[in-house]
Parts: structure tokens; sequence; C-alpha cells
């Protein structure tokens, strides 16, 4: 139902209630955005960064649970992200185990 607001310069209101149904057909061309990147972008990505971790990496971590002192962990955490690899790569020149040998 179409609706004339009061003065001339006013566009006319549209009961959204008019709208016609979507179709499938409609749908089938529509695309989906999720914070500004397409879904099939966003699901790209998920993938790509989901496969560059995967346990079939050349080197796969294990999660473990390991209690440090305080002060140990708030050293390696104040150098910012990636604080964990840190840690991982001080344990591993302390076992004698680095990479570049």
């Amino acid at each position: 139902m179409t609706m004339t607001q009061t003065g001339d310069d006013k566009e006319p209101w549209v009961d959204p209630d008019d709208a016609p149904e979507l179709t499938d057909e409609d749908f089938a061309r529509g695309v989906w955005f999720e914070g500004g990147e397409t879904v099939e972008e966003v699901v790209s990505r998920v993938q790509a960064k989901a496969k560059s971790e995967s346990p079939d990496a050349e080197s796969p971590k294990v999660s473990t649970t390991i209690r440090l002192d305080a002060d140990v962990v708030a050293h390696f955490k104040a150098g910012g992200p990636g604080w964990q690899t840190r840690i991982n790569d001080t344990l591993r020149h302390a076992a004698g185990l680095d990479r570049d040998r």
C-alpha cells in the first residue's frame, strides 16, 4: 500500500509489506558480505590460514600446559605479539635444538 505524507515535496512512503517476495533466483544472484568482504573471500582467507597451520606442517606444534614464573611470562609478553614463539625459540636454543644448525 502506498501512502503519501503530508506536503507535496515529500517522497511517497511505501509499506515494506508491499515488497515482492524474494525467489531462489534472487538469492542465487546475491552476494553476501561480512565486515566489508564477500563471504567467499572470508571463507578463502580462513581456509588458506588453516592450511598454512596444518598439522601436516614440517614441524607441527604440540599444545601443552606449563607453569612459568610470572616475571618470565611478563618479559616475553612485553615484546608484543609472538611472545609464545619467542619462548619456544628460547627453549630450543637452551636445549641445543637451534633450527639453523
